[in-house]
């Protein structure tokens, strides 16, 4: 918990006023809304679109103002946590559900800030099953025509039903061991029809900030 309330502190240091910003979800991206909303109410001047209704209520809640993706031409740079990084700054993300709109906000954004703590840095992405979402027409063929990729998966279930996001999908789950081409593995798995995203976000990022549960702070920035 410490750690990552100092990463999403420390990311919001970027900020800068009258910036466009996109706002993660998750639990680390939420410390980060936090002092965000702080720095408004002390007088920062900013505008952000949040990446799911659930980080809408809380930035609306902190008195952030809020604009829609649609309504800019670009954002100047997006907070957001991950559920794997590994030494190339690939990702993986989507345990919160929210990964079809954290990617298109990070795809909209100068620079894409990812905030962490230690546990989440890998050698290699996989450990975390890859959240892919997809239509629930015939959401069972899709789930076998992604099992072609040498792959275990199970839908996500939220308190015994079926996982609906955001936008009315669902979301598979996937175990592919060690992920040794996330942008092969990303760009094939998007071409399969009833595939809308996967979780994977390869060479999107530029700066991760990582906490540790011994106070200290490491920004790694992409060479």
């Amino acid at each position: 918990m410490k750690a990552k309330k100092l990463t999403g502190e420390k990311a919001a240091e970027y900020i800068e006023d009258g910036m466009i910003i996109g706002l993660g979800t998750g639990s680390t991206a939420y410390y980060a809304i936090k002092k965000v909303g702080e720095m408004v109410r002390n007088g920062l001047k900013i505008k952000a679109v949040p990446t799911s209704k659930e980080t809408a209520e809380l930035a609306a809640a902190e008195g952030i103002e809020l604009v829609e993706l649609a309504d800019v031409e670009a954002l100047d740079l997006t907070i957001d946590g991950a559920d794997e990084v590994d030494p190339d700054f690939n990702l993986i993300k989507g345990g919160g559900g929210a990964l079809l709109r954290e990617k298109i906000v990070a795809s909209a954004t100068e620079k894409l800030i990812i905030v962490i703590d230690e546990s989440k840095l890998v050698e290699h992405l996989g450990s975390f099953h890859l959240p892919i979402e997809i239509t629930p027409f015939s959401w069972q063929y899709t789930q076998r025509m992604v099992e072609k990729f040498s792959c275990s998966s199970k839908i996500r279930k939220k308190d015994g039903e079926i996982f609906v996001t955001d936008n009315g999908n669902y979301i598979l789950d996937c175990d592919f061991g060690k992920i040794e081409d996330p942008l092969k593995i990303s760009v094939e798995l998007n071409k399969l029809p009833g595939v809308v995203e996967n979780g994977i976000f390869a060479e999107m990022a530029e700066i991760v900030v990582v906490g540790y549960n011994d106070g200290h702070i490491d920004v790694l920035a992409k060479e």
